[in-house]
């Protein structure tokens, strides 16, 4: 293991800061105001090679890895949440999917765009009755003629109604594991471009944040997609996305820590300028407890994500870290951000103060890729109890 950020991870760290300081730190307050999705930011990300950090530069990736890509994702929601979880699901969710099960054909067409941030990916996996019990999947694909129709409905799907969006990879039953007692569905997963017809869009989710991230339910009415749209083989959908969510609890782990990390610069920079009783308030013991507290947590936290990185770089089952890292920093980002608008204190509730926004972010770190009341579960079947 190790203790210090490799030499090429630093400077693609220091990179992300400064872009992040300078070009999405003077738009977030607007862009959250007016729920605008972040075109621009996104395009420059792109071109900067980051919405492919983890993946091979034969595929039009930029030869990174998950180390480097956590440390991204962890520098951007230092700042704002809605650009952070825009580049982090279409990495983890959206391209993953095709660059680990695609075929030949699919990876040759979809991840050049999806690489260069030309185009957007997004997972349809949640459903109005498929959340955590992800195996209690609607939606229905039937093979006829060479062609999957597909019919049902997914919720809470990010990245999927944006104009540049590609595609969405949905889980839809398509058919029934023979042999098995009881009966058991058998899960695919199975790529729906944007455009094709009987995919629509719904409107997007008024939410209490991630205002500038596109969040929006989705419906399948006889939606007709080719045979080869399969991603991998039948019947290992489920298997696919277990593999899926792992790997994005790794990004969102990333981002409890930069959340955290962003609520403690705020609370430091204010608790230093703010006067009261003659002093700064950063000079009384109180003040000094909670921003101990935050700054050891955070660090702990850190080293944890970044483990979980570093193990699936190494080719190591990082499925019990990944689940640790994303349970600890997930509370931790609520935790940092109630504490830092307390610090402020009524400004702390002033949307113009950066605090207010990360504490109406943090609360959904708790609930994406696995609730907090699910979590522990995983770590315990992980850990063989």
């Amino acid at each position: 293991m190790f203790f210090d950020l490799p030499d090429e991870t630093r400077a693609l760290q220091e990179s992300v800061r400064d872009f992040a300081r300078s070009e999405v730190a003077p738009a977030a307050e607007h862009l959250d105001a007016t729920k605008s999705f972040p075109y621009e930011l996104v395009a420059k990300m792109g071109e900067l090679g980051w919405m492919g950090i983890p993946f091979p530069e034969e595929v039009g990736g930029s030869g990174g890895n998950s180390l480097q890509y956590a440390v991204a994702v962890e520098e951007l929601t230092r700042i704002d949440s809605s650009v952070a979880i825009t580049l982090c699901a279409h990495t983890s969710l959206g391209t993953q999917p095709v660059y680990l099960f695609g075929s030949e054909d699919q990876k040759a067409r979809l991840l050049p765009d999806l690489c260069a941030g030309r185009k957007l990916g997004a997972f349809g996996l949640t459903e109005p009755e498929a959340g955590s019990d992800a195996g209690n999947v609607k939606t229905r694909a039937t093979l006829s003629d060479s062609t999957w129709t597909i019919d049902g409905a997914k919720q809470f799907i990010t990245n999927a109604g944006t104009d540049i969006s590609g595609h969405v990879a949905i889980t839809a039953v398509t058919g029934t594991v023979t042999g098995s007692h009881p009966p058991r569905k058998e899960i695919s997963n199975i790529i729906v471009e944007n455009g094709t017809p009987g995919y629509e869009q719904g409107t997007p989710y008024r939410k209490m944040g991630w205002n500038a991230s596109d969040t929006r339910p989705l419906t399948f009415t006889d939606c007709e997609v080719p045979e080869e749209n399969l991603l991998g083989p039948r019947g290992q959908g489920f298997k696919q996305f277990l593999h899926i969510l792992d790997i994005g609890r790794i990004g969102v782990a990333a981002m409890g820590v930069g959340l955290a990390q962003g609520a403690l610069d705020e609370a430091v920079k204010y608790a230093q300028e703010r006067q009261a009783f003659g002093q700064s308030i950063s000079k009384f013991q109180a003040i000094q407890a909670k921003l101990a507290d935050m700054a050891t947590e955070i660090e702990a936290a850190r080293l944890l994500t970044y483990k979980a990185a570093w193990e699936k770089d190494e080719g190591r089952n990082f499925t019990l870290t990944a689940a640790q890292a994303k349970l600890k920093t997930g509370r931790l980002a609520v935790r940092a951000a109630e504490e830092a608008v307390q610090i402020h204190g009524g400004y702390g509730y002033i949307e113009e103060y950066p605090v207010c926004r990360m504490y109406r972010d943090a609360t959904i770190l708790t609930i994406g890729e696995g609730t907090a009341e699910v979590q522990p579960r995983g770590i315990a079947r992980a850990l063989g109890a």
